[in-house]
C-alpha cells in the first residue's frame, strides 16, 4: 500500500509540475506537454465525438485550438464548457484560443463520477436559455457530462420526450453505464420513478426535490460500480 501511495504522489507532483498557467514560455511549453498528455489531447487530434444534438446545438470532447478553428468556420459562435473554470491548463488554453477567435465561452461545472449538485444542474439548464446558437457544449471526452447535458437540451428545452432525450447519453458516444459515470443516468432513473407516481416537470423537480448527496448513495448502495 504504501509503495501505491508514493506512486499515486509522485503522479500527482508530475501533474502540478506541468500544469500551469501560461504567463511564459517556459509555462506554455510544460501545458501543452500536460494538455498532450496528461489531459489526453494527443487522442483528441484524430477523435472528436462531435456530434449534432439539435439544430444549432453540437456536443463534443474538448477541442483543441486547430478545432476551435474549424468550429469558428463552420460557423460556431458560443462554446459551453461543462469542465468548469478552475483554471487548469486545458482552460487556460481553450480560454485563450475562444478570445483570439471571437468565440462566446460559457462555463458550467458538471461531473462524470458522482451526483451534480442541485445548481449545477439548473445552472447548465439556465446557461442553454441565453448562449447564443450555434454553439458547441463540451466536456473531457464528449461522453458523459456532454451527454448528460445533452438529455437536459433535448428534454428541458426542446421538450422531447425523456426517453427519446436520453440515446444522448448511451455507448454510441463511449458513455459506459456500467462505471461510476452511470450516476448520470441514474439522476433520470429516480426522476422517471418519481415522475410515474405523480407527474412532475424535470426542472421542477431538480429545484424542490432533487438531492445529489441522496441520489449517490442510492446508487453506490445498488450498483457498486468497479470504476
Amino acid at each position: 500500500m504504501k509503495l501505491f501511495k508514493r506512486i499515486a504522489d509522485w503522479e500527482r507532483r508530475l501533474r502540478a509540475h506541468y500544469n500551469t498557467d501560461l504567463s511564459s514560455p517556459e509555462n506554455r511549453r510544460r501545458a501543452h506537454i500536460y494538455n498532450l498528455w496528461f489531459d489526453h489531447a494527443v487522442l483528441r487530434k484524430v477523435w472528436t465525438n462531435f456530434f449534432p444534438v439539435a439544430p444549432g446545438v453540437y456536443r463534443s470532447n474538448q477541442p483543441t485550438h486547430k478545432r476551435f478553428v474549424k468550429l469558428k468556420k463552420m460557423g460556431i459562435r458560443s462554446i459551453l464548457n461543462l469542465r468548469g473554470a478552475a483554471g487548469a491548463a486545458h482552460y487556460l488554453v481553450e480560454e485563450e484560443s475562444c478570445r483570439e477567435l471571437g468565440l462566446k465561452l460559457v462555463n458550467c461545472t458538471l461531473h462524470a463520477r458522482y451526483a451534480a449538485p442541485r445548481k449545477d444542474i439548473l445552472g447548465v439548464i439556465d446557461a442553454f436559455r441565453t448562449i447564443e446558437k450555434p454553439f458547441v457544449m463540451h466536456c473531457k471526452s464528449g461522453a458523459d457530462r456532454a451527454g448528460f447535458a445533452s438529455v437536459l437540451y433535448l428534454h428541458v428545452i426542446e421538450g422531447r420526450p425523456l426517453s427519446e432525450a436520453r440515446k444522448m447519453l448511451s455507448f454510441k458516444y463511449l458513455h459506459l453505464s456500467w462505471s461510476r459515470t452511470g450516476i448520470l443516468g441514474f439522476i433520470f432513473d429516480m426522476y422517471e420513478a418519481r415522475n410515474a407516481r405523480d407527474p412532475i416537470e424535470f426542472e421542477e423537480w431538480v429545484a424542490t426535490e432533487y438531492d445529489s448527496t441522496d441520489a449517490q448513495a442510492q446508487f453506490d448502495a445498488t450498483h457498486k460500480p468497479k470504476f
